[in-house]
């Protein structure tokens, strides 16, 4: 975590960089909270960057360079494409800015240190999706924890298995090349939240296929095209913590039957945990005497949360939850469970990261606290 002195006062001036479908949902929230100032919308589609900017009553939009130019700016939010996440956050950081990015933080290790590197170098922060573990549900869930409900944690099981997104998506190809599939698009929600919960990750052991060299698509104007896939649709991976716990995850685009779980054991309950790719749901403690469902406490803001935690952070002058730091941990996980998957032997994971505190159960992102 870079960054860390107390920086300015005042809500803090956002700018958008990409404005295609997911900057619906980060403008509508964005501009719904009050410690945010969302000035410009950035994209190389100069008329979509516009119709965003009206559409959300956002004052300034055009190009990526009209946007580092603006002073007033000290978050980019980077919604590019996957591939060249990393280029316009280095861009963004050479302009002085701080960066919040959508998965994946990058592709590989090289160019994730190399970003984390360029941050320290500025003394600027960049903070990643997922979000979605400072929602209720995940932090509602490390509260039980922490608290002892279910004794002492001993074991994760993870779930996350659909027949793939090219039924419905019109544009599917990404999902099936380098830096999506199952681990890469679905995996930062489950190991995000493992990581909370157990702490960073040691170890990796895992098994990965492919289940068809190639795709047809299911909807939209190229129904019926086929596509390359690239990467595995199927990997089962063993992950041990260093905190002596161990989780057994399957991230999987080869089943009929969609299905999604979290569990965590401990030794005296089982706690079935909200899906991490949403910010709220019910907790179950399937305990001796029977199953107790208890409701999430917390935000129930989705998308964008973590936008807010960073700017309050840089205002502060404390570490943002949604570091770069824990991003490339979990990138570096990833990482470790294709080349486990591929070699057939564990893969010891070399980063490590500090988890920092639970969200105080009060923390409201629609709450005016930057004067």
């Amino acid at each position: 975590m870079t960054g860390t002195e107390k920086v300015g006062t005042g809500k803090v001036g956002v700018g958008l960089i990409g404005a295609g479908v997911i900057s619906n949902q980060y403008l509508e929230n964005l501009t719904a909270f009050p410690d945010l100032d969302v000035r410009f919308v950035a994209d190389i589609d100069l008329e979509r960057a516009k119709a965003q900017a009206e559409k959300y009553g956002v004052p300034g939009s055009g190009t990526v360079e009209e946007l580092l130019a603006d002073d007033a700016i000290e978050i980019v939010v980077n919604l590019t494409i996957p591939k060249v996440h990393v280029e316009v956050a280095l861009q963004a950081l050479a302009a002085g800015k701080h960066v919040w990015s959508e998965k994946p933080f990058a592709l590989d290790r090289t160019s994730g240190i190399q970003l984390l590197e360029a941050a320290h170098e500025k003394g600027l922060r960049v903070a990643t999706a997922p979000d979605t573990f400072l929602g209720a549900g995940i932090q509602s869930s490390r509260r039980l924890i922490e608290s002892g409900a279910i004794g002492a944690p001993l074991t994760a099981l993870t779930l996350m298995q659909s027949a793939g997104p090219e039924s419905w998506h019109p544009n599917p190809d990404f999902l099936f090349q380098e830096g999506a599939g199952p681990l890469f698009d679905i995996g930062p929600y489950y190991l995000t939240a493992l990581v909370q919960l157990f702490g960073p990750v040691k170890r990796v052991s895992a098994v990965a296929s492919k289940a068809k060299e190639s795709r047809v698509i299911g909807s939209g104007p190229r129904a019926g095209e086929s596509f390359q896939v690239t990467v595995p649709t199927h990997v089962s991976a063993l992950y041990e913590f260093e905190s002596g716990q161990t989780a057994q995850s399957i991230f999987s685009f080869d089943s009929k039957l969609g299905r999604t779980q979290f569990e965590v054991a401990g030794l005296e309950a089982t706690l079935v945990v909200p899906d991490p790719n949403t910010f709220e749901g019910d907790l179950l403690v399937h305990g001796a005497d029977g199953v107790e469902t208890l409701p999430s406490t917390g935000t129930t803001s989705s998308r964008g949360i973590g936008v807010v935690e960073l700017a309050r952070a840089i205002r502060a002058g404390v570490p943002e939850r949604a570091s770069g730091e824990q991003a490339f941990h979990v990138l570096d996980v990833m990482v470790a469970t294709i080349e486990a998957g591929e070699s057939g032997a564990p893969v010891d994971v070399k980063s490590t990261v500090e988890v920092a505190p639970a969200l105080p159960e009060d923390w409201d992102p629609r709450a005016a606290t930057l004067a």
